[in-house]
């Protein structure tokens, strides 16, 4: 899916959603690490995430699509668009959008097993398998993909 797709996308999903236009711009961010989308408040424009199509399902993009729609529309409807107003839970709850994104992959945390009495560390970061051994043991580490 390029820009032009998302674009017709988001406006096709605030017609049916909202019943109401998308006039602005929406586009893929592949800078957006931590978020599944992000509303420009100044210009009205909604970034996605394209990790949200590729490593998740296409109603993983929907919910998140709804989610900024509804920052979206209660701005410009002169409402505060924070994600603690009451009338924001509404709105999402109504139009069913997703209320956090899931964790990008790359965020999960890695799992690493010992060869040889199969200790299991879990770590956000990567480690060096050659340098770092087993603390209980001190047999080699292997990452766990798990795709066994």
């Amino acid at each position: 899916m390029n820009d032009q797709e998302l674009q017709s996308l988001v406006e096709k999903i605030s017609q049916e959603s909202f019943a109401k236009p998308f006039k602005h711009r929406a586009y893929f961010n592949s800078r957006l690490r931590t978020t599944g989308g992000r509303y420009h408040v100044a210009s009205h424009d909604i970034d996605i995430n394209p990790k949200m199509l590729t490593e998740h399902s296409m109603e993983i993009l929907v919910g998140v699509i709804k989610h900024e729609l509804c920052h979206y529309h209660l701005h410009l409807a002169g409402y505060s668009g924070k994600h603690n107003t009451l009338a924001f839970k509404r709105l999402l709850k109504t139009v069913g959008g997703s209320r956090f994104a899931p964790a990008p992959v790359d965020k999960r945390p890695l799992k690493y097993v010992c060869t040889h009495c199969g200790q299991t560390y879990r770590r956000k970061r990567r480690i060096d398998t050659h340098k770092y051994v087993c603390g209980k043991c001190r047999g080699k580490l292997k990452l766990d993909t798990g795709d066994d």
